[in-house]
């Protein structure tokens, strides 16, 4: 092919960028065909088909996972309503074994249990509290442990996460936990976080970090 034919050719593909890359063009993969097209006519062919970069693919798109929330994993078997305790923990993005250790100390696994102040079921819900949760049976193994395990969620979303506090809010109330600070002074309620805290370690079969002397 002649040096002049490379040229006048050339030229003619200058010319065609120039036209499909003014604004309002099409651009992207548009452009490339017409590029190729003109390319072809222009006898350049195949080679400069390929030499021309094609537009890029659209990923597809991956489903999508969601973590699962964290703390989990503890292995409730032996522990009595262990599937249930589990099932709850888990619509809750709570620890099950954090909820097995709150209903072993509150109630010892008692769906029947009903304290001096009221309290019933396995998690132990005053009326109020059991009716503002949609509890309508506290006997009810299921509806006590989802209600349960959806107070304890309010209480961590409230306080941060923090686990401590979250228990001491279950035993004596958001408010004693927001005036002071903190757990509470009251003996019940240091007692209270720490056997819980025990129990769920045991759970887990981890050593417990408790906040208080277990002296």
């Amino acid at each position: 092919m002649a040096i002049q034919d490379v040229v006048s050719r050339v030229e003619q593909i200058q010319l065609l960028i120039g036209a499909v890359a003014t604004p309002g063009g099409n651009g992207g993969s548009d452009f490339a065909s017409q590029l190729i097209s003109a390319s072809t006519a222009a006898g350049l062919g195949s080679a400069a088909a390929a030499a021309t970069p094609l537009a890029t693919a659209t990923p597809t798109a991956s489903a999508t996972t969601t973590a699962a929330p964290t703390g989990t994993g503890a292995s409730l078997t032996g522990v009595p309503y262990g599937d249930e305790i589990t099932a709850a923990a888990q619509r809750h993005g709570i620890d099950p074994a954090l909820l097995a250790g709150l209903v072993r100390q509150e109630s010892n696994f008692n769906a029947a249990a009903v304290s001096p102040a009221g309290a019933r079921g396995l998690t132990q819900l005053m009326p109020g509290t059991a009716a503002g949760l949609g509890v309508t049976d506290a006997t009810d193994p299921q509806q006590a442990l989802d209600g349960g395990a959806r107070y304890l969620r309010q209480q961590l979303d409230a306080f941060g996460g923090d686990v401590t506090k979250a228990l001491a809010a279950y035993n004596a109330g958001p408010g004693a936990v927001q005036r002071y600070g903190g757990v509470p002074p009251y003996a019940e309620t240091q007692a209270y976080v720490r056997k819980v805290q025990a129990f769920a370690a045991a759970y887990r079969g981890t050593p417990a970090v408790l906040p208080y002397s277990t002296d």
